[in-house]
């Protein structure tokens, strides 16, 4: 009997689940595309039905809804990485599998091209159990993977202090809204919540509770491009993206690793034209959430594109339009620019979904910060004089600026997706590009400041050689590599630079002319008229500046830009002094791999670089001091302002010596003062580290005033040079040559200082400071005391 019974009430419970299971069936809600799917509303569930086994598809994983901070950095509309998977049958289950597509061999050789397979690990992203099969086709439950942290939402948040959460299962689900199928693409999203605590006051800005964070997350899985997309070689010279990859079938005399651009698949319509039209426009669409005059701007901007198609060939190949009605921004079927939203300043930047196999351009999907507009903005405010004196709605000089920057930066984002690196040594090149990062460009005029010019309008001679190389059709006459040189070799004719973000970026940098936020064929001349228009500024700065009824405190925020002006292009002089000139060159072509500086540049370069650690630059005004009370109640301090050692009130020592801080950290950097000892070895006419610092104690140390303000001033921008100099002296990045005449340095500065009878005071403390540093200097540690600098970058975009 028990065994009957066992037997009996085993097929009615069988029985009972396929019963119901067929009669849920009637009710399921059916997609049918790339992936045909259903939805079970009562299990919250999708079943994917997969068909093609062993056949690869693109995957890509993002985030429709963001956290809304930049320093968490995860924000609407952000893209994650995509990959090439595809799923494979393994007892009861289905993995879906990541090919390992860094290693390959392109061979005909099926037993070689295994051997790399095997040679080289995959990964396996999930394993489904297998719920039904009919036929060829397999039923998987779908949910559990798309309930996974595939951005990584917890572990960003980790690595940035910002609190340890995890994705509670139980506050997720699946969201219907744009989960969606089509032919050649399937689209799902899910709503994840992730409980924790939040401990940083960033993140604990943007929640509406500290314990729960939920966004949407959004996959997509893509039919991959055909064969008929051709790849194009890479160049260093080419301000091309690339991707790459090591191709063991390759023979031993030629390079193993293979380097691709990135562009958009981009034909004629016609190919005997010498104009046609495109077999497929690429099209951008813009967010229809962008308010007016944003809107207009982003679409004007992104559009200067069109000009660089139409010179090689090309009408109305490159078209930006509004985002249709009811159409996913993340839906891979379209290159969107998304306007975003933070609560601060924040990054903007241009992401693509890209083939990995060939570099081919799927999506390109620009993200703006919304912020960005009103940096410009109070730039502008800051330097107009007296802008507010007769009408608190006379803003139309800083609103055109701020649209002006705006265009530039729609065009500069778009340039990334369309496989364009920064180009951050166009600004020697009278601005030939809208890859370079600008900086607003002032002019004085009758004694007044103008901004009516600050940017440049439309792509420039260089942005204009890299769409030719990446994009323009190949003459059939013509091999590729002829072609592409030849593209260059236009490039060098018209004495463009490239210099791109690992030589224009680094702190110690050595590239004479690749940097960012600079104006100038020349970063000396640069800086030199932007500390005039700084001085102008600062002379005119008056509460007229606000509005009326705007706290004084607001007044204190729009100086900060002002008074600050000068850093980044003081940062591009910094690379002159032991600086290099050069470029991305191959052996064949014209241009000249490396030269050092010339030493009438160099000099030039210290001596306008030395006006920035003078007290009569640094000096906040006596009567401009006036102006800035302590904080207004409700109107507290913020990383956008100044910070003090004063307490409450406006610190104006700090803010020259946080201004002295900027200069000395660049100019007293290891690696510069390592370059300064070889170049004078190699040529004894050139400018050596001795010379630098015996210039800059020249210039600060051993300056007076007879104004006891301005000497104060000057003794604050002194003890930081002294610090420097104890920090270049016993730093693990300074090599012995530089540590020994930085000691002789200081030995002779504290001769100097005995045999001195000037600013006793102070004079007495600098004494104390070096006989302390003395004692034991690899005890020392920099004792920096000027407050930290407020936020500059991003004045305009990452990537």
């Amino acid at each position: 009997m028990k065994p009957f019974l066992a037997i009996f009430l085993f097929l009615s419970i069988t029985s009972s689940f396929y019963s119901q299971t067929s009669s849920d069936k009637e009710n399921l809600q059916k997609y049918k595309g790339f992936f045909n799917f259903e939805y079970s509303e009562k299990e919250d569930k999708i079943f994917l039905e997969v068909k093609d086994l062993d056949t690869e598809f693109l995957y890509v994983h993002s985030l429709t809804t963001g956290i809304g901070s930049n320093d968490v950095g995860l924000d609407r509309g952000q893209l994650g990485n995509e990959a090439v998977v595809k799923f494979i049958k393994a007892g009861n289950k289905l993995l879906l599998i990541q090919p390992n597509l860094r290693y390959i061999a392109i061979t005909e050789n099926a037993l070689e091209k295994k051997s790399v397979e095997e040679a080289f690990a995959t990964s396996v992203l999930y394993g489904f159990e297998i719920k039904e099969k009919k036929g060829n086709t397999y039923i998987i439950d779908f949910t559990p993977f798309l309930m996974e942290d595939a951005h990584g939402v917890s572990d960003r948040l980790k690595s940035g202090n910002h609190g340890s959460f995890s994705l509670n299962k139980s506050k997720s689900a699946l969201s219907l809204d744009r989960t969606k199928a089509f032919p050649e693409n399937v689209e799902f999203e899910a709503l994840l919540t992730f409980d924790g605590e939040a401990t940083s006051q960033t993140l604990k800005e943007v929640l509406p509770n500290n314990n729960s964070i939920t966004v949407t997350q959004h996959h997509s899985f893509v039919k991959l491009p055909d064969d008929k997309y051709k790849k194009r070689a890479f160049d260093p010279r080419s301000g091309a993206i690339y991707i790459s990859y090591l191709d063991y079938s390759t023979p031993v005399f030629e390079p193993i690793e293979k380097r691709y651009i990135t562009r958009h698949r981009l034909a004629k319509k016609d190919p005997s034209k010498e104009i046609s039209e495109a077999v497929e426009p690429i099209i951008y669409y813009l967010d229809p959430g962008t308010p007016e005059p944003v809107k207009s701007a982003l679409l004007d901007g992104a559009r200067w594109w069109n000009e660089a198609y139409e010179a090689i060939g090309y009408k109305n190949a490159f078209q930006v339009k509004m985002l249709p009605e009811g159409a996913d921004p993340l839906d891979v079927r379209y290159n969107v620019i998304q306007w975003v939203h933070r609560s601060t300043r924040g990054w903007s930047y241009g992401a693509s979904v890209i083939d990995p196999r060939t570099g081919e351009i799927i999506k390109g999907h620009v993200s703006l910060g919304s912020l960005r507009i009103r940096q410009d903005f109070l730039i502008a405010q800051a330097l107009l004089n007296k802008p507010f004196a007769e009408n608190d709605k006379n803003h139309n000089k800083m609103m055109e600026m701020a649209i002006a920057r705006i265009r530039q930066l729609s065009a500069h984002e778009v340039g990334h997706t369309l496989g364009f690196a920064h180009n951050f040594a166009a600004s020697t090149n009278e601005n030939s590009s809208v890859m370079d990062y600008p900086h607003p460009q002032f002019k004085l005029e009758n004694d007044e400041i103008v901004v009516d010019d600050a940017y440049s309008i439309g792509v420039g001679a260089w942005d204009k050689i890299t769409v030719k190389y990446s994009y323009a059709d190949l003459p059939s006459e013509v091999n590729e590599s002829d072609f592409l040189n030849g593209v260059l070799a236009e490039a060098d004719d018209q004495k463009l630079r490239f210099i791109t973000d690992s030589d224009a970026r680094a702190s110690g940098g050595a590239n004479a002319f690749g940097h960012l936020w600079d104006n100038g064929s020349s970063p000396t001349e640069g800086l030199k008229d932007l500390l005039e228009i700084r001085k102008k500024a600062i002379s005119n700065f008056s509460v007229d500046n606000i509005r009326t009824g705007e706290a004084y405190s607001t007044l204190e925020d729009v100086f900060v830009p002002l008074y600050f002006l000068h850093r980044y292009q003081t940062e591009a002089v910094s690379k002159v002094i032991g600086g290099l000139d050069y470029s991305y060159a191959v052996k064949g072509d014209t241009q000249k791999p490396v030269k050092t500086a010339s030493v009438e540049d160099q000099r030039k370069a210290l001596s306008v670089y030395l006006n920035t650690l003078n007290a009569e630059v640094l000096a906040i005004p006596k009567d401009k001091l006036e102006l800035f009370p302590p904080r207004a109640y409700g109107f507290g301090r913020s990383r956008e302002s100044f910070k003090s050692n004063t307490g409450v009130a406006f610190d104006a020592f700090g803010a020259a010596g946080t201004a002295s801080v900027l200069s000395l950290q660049y100019l007293l950097h290891p690696e510069r003062a390592a370059r300064l000892i070889q170049q004078k070895t190699l040529d004894n006419s050139q400018l050596g580290l001795d010379e630098v610092l015996e210039e800059l104690i020249n210039s600060t140390l051993k300056k007076t005033f007879k104004d006891s303000y301005l000497q104060q001033v000057q003794n604050t921008i002194n003890y930081n040079v002294l610090q420097y100099l104890f920090n270049l002296a016993v730093n693990k990045g300074s090599i012995p040559q530089v540590k020994a005449v930085t000691n002789s340095v200081i030995n002779s500065l504290q001769s100097w200082l005995e045999s001195n009878s000037n600013n006793e005071v102070f004079r007495s403390q600098l004494l104390r400071e070096i006989e302390q540093f003395k004692k034991d200097p690899e005890l020392f540690k920099p004792m920096i005391q000027a407050p930290e600098i407020p936020d500059g970058s991003p004045i305009g975009s990452y990537n």
